[in-house]
């Protein structure tokens, strides 16, 4: 007897044979990631900012993560000497600013008096955030892991500046509607169309009401306020299960002549 197979493997397996796939070397094809804003500052010198797309989540608890330098980059030995920087979520309205961060180098360009950028003062490291940025992560440096084009810098977040005019009604960080920008192979790309949320593919469905259902549960609510207009009746006649005829609530006084 043979057995029949499901659909999606015999499609899986037809769309396989019509697939052209092709061998290239190794490389970094891990896109869309992130693109954020680096800001840096060492001593009494101006601050800098670079961009950077390598950059992500290391650990939740305690809060860390990482950004790739090149050892090239003017900022890269900033923040090496400081083992202080920022990380500054980029939007839409920011996109040009940020890829100017990145093409033009901090050694002879202001970036923040260039791109009219606002310096945020920080709570617990020394060099600023950028103001007009809807979250900056304020991140003490733990580690350099030197891994060949770039160093990585492993760092734990000890400060979090998020801006208020993304919180909704109830009181919730709502930073989806902040328009954030991402990256990929060379292009920015802004967040788009939501097609889910964690743990949505295992999340048990609201069956809807049937019709036998609804009957039932509207015969259940008929029978409830019936139940509580004869409860009412009784309380008031003391009877049970009668009401008072009309005009017999009172007893009729006898008449009494007056001489």
């Amino acid at each position: 007897m043979l057995l029949r197979q499901p659909f999606s493997i015999l499609w899986d397996e037809k769309r396989r044979e019509s697939m052209a796939k092709q061998y290239w070397r190794p490389g970094n094809l891990v896109y869309p990631v992130p693109v954020v804003m680096v800001s840096c500052q060492k001593g009494e010198e101006r601050p800098n900012i670079i961009t950077a797309a390598w950059c992500g989540t290391t650990c939740s608890s305690p809060a860390m993560l990482y950004v790739s330098i090149r050892p090239d980059r003017y900022s890269h030995h900033i923040i090496k000497e400081s083992g202080e920087f920022v990380v500054n979520l980029v939007t839409e309205e920011l996109a040009f600013a940020t890829d100017f961060c990145g093409v033009r180098s901090g050694r002879d360009t202001d970036k923040f008096k260039e791109m009219k950028l606002t310096p945020l003062a920080s709570k617990y490291v020394s060099c600023p955030g950028i103001a007009e940025s809807p979250v900056n992560l304020e991140c003490r440096v733990t580690q350099i892991l030197p891994l060949g084009s770039h160093d990585m810098f492993l760092a734990e977040v000890v400060g979090v500046t998020a801006d208020e005019a993304y919180m909704d009604e109830n009181g919730r960080f709502d930073l989806n509607s902040a328009g954030l920008v991402a990256y990929s192979h060379g292009e920015y790309f802004k967040l788009g169309k939501k097609v889910g949320k964690f743990g949505y593919s295992v999340q048990k469905k609201k069956k809807e009401k049937g019709k036998k259902q609804a009957a039932e549960e509207k015969r259940g609510a008929a029978g409830k306020k019936a139940e509580i207009k004869k409860s009412v009746r009784e309380n008031r006649d003391g009877r049970p299960g009668k009401a008072p005829a009309a005009g017999k609530g009172k007893k009729k006084e006898k008449s009494r002549r007056v001489f």
